[in-house]
């Protein structure tokens, strides 16, 4: 097969298309969770620090009100200057912005208020002080919590939706995801050198691993794919942002019309079943 021949297969075109929506969720343009927040929310109040260790400036928690409504929102920060990436270190929350975030949502249960997370990451932070003070603890705590907190949950992938670092935080009745984001247990660069020992492949890993948002919604990862803007959300925040308020205030007012016990029963039931395939003989 010639490299034209190949070029133009089904494989890579697939390969192609998957890395394409993988630049769309990285483009630098694309709005952060913190910008969307202040689109959709309003009366904002910032919670710090996780009372055992520190602050994570990766990790945003507050309460605030959507549509006149108390909510708890969390969300992911990366910052916009090169002095703010480093600050926030690029988006990559350790444990104690895990922390902080379940002593958030544990407030905002005793005040009978929902949860609303907006994820934005490529991972957890996998640094040496990260994992002595208990990274993949405080994730795997954050997941069990999740799916047994008391109030109507809500999570939204609206860049890159990375490995556990996003599970911490998607343990929800809903899990929506803008059109061009991704969801993934690792970042296809990851999976390129492992799989390839060569990150030249990320394209035919980002389509191997069924990243897009249209993949993951039919392996039912999520509960619905939110429209951006024709040429992406990047374009048009404030569209953007609209678009993924409606579809907010749509899934709280269903949630919340639904007995506590019921909620719990189903969330845990679908976290059960997904991806879950079977075979007729």
């Amino acid at each position: 097969m010639s490299e034209q021949e190949a070029g133009n297969s089904p494989e890579a075109q697939a390969a192609a298309s998957a890395w394409s929506r993988v630049e769309q969720a990285r483009h630098p343009q694309r709005p952060y969770p913190m910008d969307l927040i202040e689109r959709i929310f309003t009366d904002f109040s910032e919670i710090h620090g996780d009372r055992a260790f520190g602050d994570d400036e990766a990790v945003i928690c507050g309460m605030a009100r959507l549509d006149g409504e108390e909510v708890l929102v969390i969300g992911i920060r990366k910052g916009g200057t090169m002095k703010e990436r480093i600050k926030r270190n690029f988006g990559m929350p350790s444990p104690e912005g895990y922390r902080k975030a379940l002593r958030a949502m544990k407030l905002a249960e005793k005040f009978s208020r929902p949860v609303i997370a907006l994820i934005d990451v490529t991972a957890a932070y996998p640094g040496l002080g990260a994992e002595e003070r208990g990274q993949a603890e405080a994730i795997a705590r954050n997941i069990r919590e999740m799916a047994r907190l008391r109030v109507p949950t809500i999570a939204v992938i609206t860049g890159e939706g990375g490995s556990g670092g996003a599970l911490a935080l998607a343990v929800s009745d809903r899990v929506l995801i803008l059109e061009n984001a991704v969801y993934s247990v690792i970042p296809p660069e990851g999976a390129a050198a492992i799989m390839w020992r060569d990150i030249a492949h990320k394209d035919r890993a980002a389509a191997a691993l069924r990243v897009t948002a249209q993949d993951v919604a039919a392996l039912g990862c999520v509960d619905e794919i939110v429209a951006e803007p024709p040429q992406g959300i990047q374009t048009d925040h404030e569209t953007g942002a609209n678009a993924l308020g409606h579809a907010l205030r749509e899934h709280l007012d269903a949630l919340k019309a639904m007995p506590v016990d019921t909620l719990l029963a189903e969330r845990q039931r679908k976290f059960r079943n997904i991806a879950q395939f079977y075979t007729e003989n």
